[in-house]
């Protein structure tokens, strides 16, 4: 997932620098750089955008942030992309911990798109999600582009935060992308290219809320390796009202796969086009010896006191399930989150797209050694091979 990440990380850049290239003005090497400014980093993430080097993306990065675990644990990663023997970094953090930070990032950045320095200025957000649409909005108005991680929002009020935050991004001109990182799995561009073939997919199917016309399920660990480490995750990743229930966060990817796929290039009016038929949520458990390998902490902080049980065991309402229907499509979308993978396993993807002509299906289990694979499954195989077989006459 990491390599798709940072190549939406470049096409957001380069439509960055396509927009600064309106003007006929003969401008000095560098003045048109990107300029990355990381806000209060606490999720792998906003070190991932990092993990390589962008030829028109300034090697100074400015981060502000509060003072502790979160900034700390991003800037050693940074320090690892710089000293890795192989294709090593050179970016230059230049960091602010105040208690004022955020105050300090619109302070000292608050200016139209290309200020005075020629340089396009990218706020990058992906951490605590508490605070995040709060930071996204004041972050556009101050005229700064916005690259944020999912989720956006995890409450009502900031979703219509949220909303507001697009209205004003549009008025000051400036961009607010949504990492959605995998759009650029391969499986999953194939998967959609081909539903756009009507010989061989034929149209999609409908289906019924028992037996969809799309599913798409998710399947993530707690426990992890990143960039060749065992991640560490903050204490607060595992309280919902800061990082917000797994039905508000992976699947966001989930839902905008199936529009993407179904309807792509289309706005989608959520209060017309989709009708929720169901819902669910539920737990995985986490023991506190778990909690301490994942946080490197000796105990639970006061603040997951509400989630805990038998004193000993954390619920975490990571995993969640929706069933809806997308213009007459009925879909299934479903994450679930367990503390650690099989042997060889990793986070996992399955999709299923039904057509009247053939299946198409990734899977992503042992059978595939836990890589992404693709399979066009016919309904009616001897019909299917016998017009594959015309159509290439």
């Amino acid at each position: 997932m990491m390599n798709y990440y940072i190549k939406n990380f470049f096409l957001f850049l380069f439509s960055m620098v396509i927009l600064g290239c309106v003007n006929n003005k003969k401008e000095s090497p560098g003045e048109n750089m990107v300029k990355i400014i990381t806000l209060d980093p606490g999720h792998f993430h906003a070190a991932l955008v990092q993990k390589l080097m962008y030829p028109d993306v300034d090697s100074t990065v400015n981060v502000y942030a509060p003072s502790g675990a979160d900034v700390d644990l991003h800037l050693d990663r940074i320090k690892a992309y710089n000293s890795r023997p192989e294709n090593p970094t050179r970016w230059n953090e230049v960091v602010y911990t105040g208690d004022d930070f955020f105050e300090k990032l619109l302070q000292e950045n608050h200016a139209d798109p290309g200020d005075s320095s020629g340089k396009k200025k990218v706020v990058v957000i992906a951490g605590n999600n508490r605070n995040k649409t709060e930071y996204i909005y004041k972050s556009v108005e101050a005229g700064l582009n916005v690259l944020a991680d999912k989720p956006m929002a995890i409450d009502k009020k900031n979703f219509d935060l949220l909303k507001s935050s697009f209205d004003v991004a549009e008025k000051n001109h400036v961009l607010l992308y949504d990492i959605m990182t995998e759009r650029y799995e391969i499986t999953t561009i194939l998967q959609r290219e081909i539903s756009a073939i009507p010989a061989i997919f034929g149209q999609q199917e409908k289906g019924t809320p028992d037996n969809p016309g799309i599913t798409k399920e998710s399947v993530h660990y707690f426990y992890k390796f990143v960039s060749g480490n065992v991640l560490t995750r903050p204490p607060w990743f595992m309280d919902v009202t800061q990082e917000g229930e797994g039905i508000t966060d992976v699947t966001t990817h989930l839902v905008d796969l199936v529009q993407w796929d179904c309807f792509p290039e289309q706005i989608i009016d959520y209060q017309k086009d989709i009708a929720i038929t169901s819902a669910r949520k539920w737990a995985t458990e986490i023991t506190l010896s778990q909690f301490n390998t994942l946080t490197k902490l000796s105990g639970f902080p006061d603040y997951l006191g509400k989630d805990i049980v038998n004193d000993s065991i954390l619920n975490v309402y990571s995993n969640g399930e929706i069933n809806y229907k997308l213009r007459g499509i009925n879909v299934k979308i479903s994450v679930q989150w367990d503390y650690q993978p099989p042997e060889g396993a990793a986070d996992s993807h399955y999709s299923i797209m039904r057509g009247t002509k053939t299946n198409l299906i990734i899977r992503q289990g042992k059978e595939q050694n836990y890589q992404a694979s693709l399979y066009i499954e016919p309904i009616n195989k001897n019909d299917f091979l016998t017009q594959l077989s015309r159509s290439g006459k």
